[in-house]
């Protein structure tokens, strides 16, 4: 199994490292190899980061951003992350690479931080509709931290809303999820009547 081969690959590689780190073809077949019988060790880690420093490139960039994403160590995450963006050339992955970036912000509650990067997310891929839901849900669920009466409160649904509306427009795979959220959006935002009760009938509400 993969637990025995990396318990005979381990000791091998660790043995051979302190000659063999600058051998970029070395370091490729040793990770490689350790990746594939899913051997996420330290010294995995270390190898893919020597690597990464004699030949930098957008997935070794973007494979350390992960591992330090899942370990909790975020300001090195977004660093690898942003150094994946800078040297990808293709923008479909660079828009991939940008969206890590957002997630972790999200998943962090850095809602700010989070949003400018879905939007940069869409400049490099406008179809890419899962950041307008993204952006929508943080909308919804700051509403509370937004406004000083109930009415501005749930008014923040409306750009929830507005936001869900647009995944449906750009991007078919996820257009029913964003219709219905729209809509349940929209049931949480403030009635006809509540708008003429609070004396906001016919004015414009801006939201950032």
């Amino acid at each position: 199994g993969s637990v025995a081969d990396c318990d005979n690959l381990i000791p091998l590689y660790e043995k051979n490292f302190g000659d063999k780190k600058e051998d970029i073809a070395w370091l490729k077949s040793a990770a490689s190899r350790l990746n594939a019988k899913d051997c996420e060790t330290p010294l995995f880690y270390q190898l893919v980061q020597q690597l990464h420093s004699l030949q930098p490139s957008a997935a070794s960039a973007f494979y350390l951003g992960r591992l330090a994403d899942r370990d909790g160590n975020n300001t090195d995450a977004i660093n690898y992350y942003n150094q994946a963006v800078e040297l990808e050339t293709n923008l479909n992955k660079a828009a991939d690479y940008t969206f890590a970036i957002a997630e972790n912000y999200r998943k962090r509650g850095s809602y700010s931080n989070a949003r400018s990067s879905y939007f940069k997310v869409l400049e490099q891929k406008p179809s890419k509709g899962i950041c307008y839901l993204r952006i929508a849900d943080m909308y919804s669920k700051s509403s509370n931290d937004c406004g000083g009466s109930v009415f501005e409160k749930r008014a923040i649904n409306w750009k929830a809303a507005e936001m869900a509306d647009r995944a449906a427009r750009v991007d078919a795979s996820v257009a029913a999820t964003a219709r219905a959220t729209a809509e349940s959006y929209r049931g949480r935002a403030p009635s006809k009547s509540d708008i003429f009760a609070e004396g906001m009938a016919g004015k414009v509400i801006t939201i950032n």
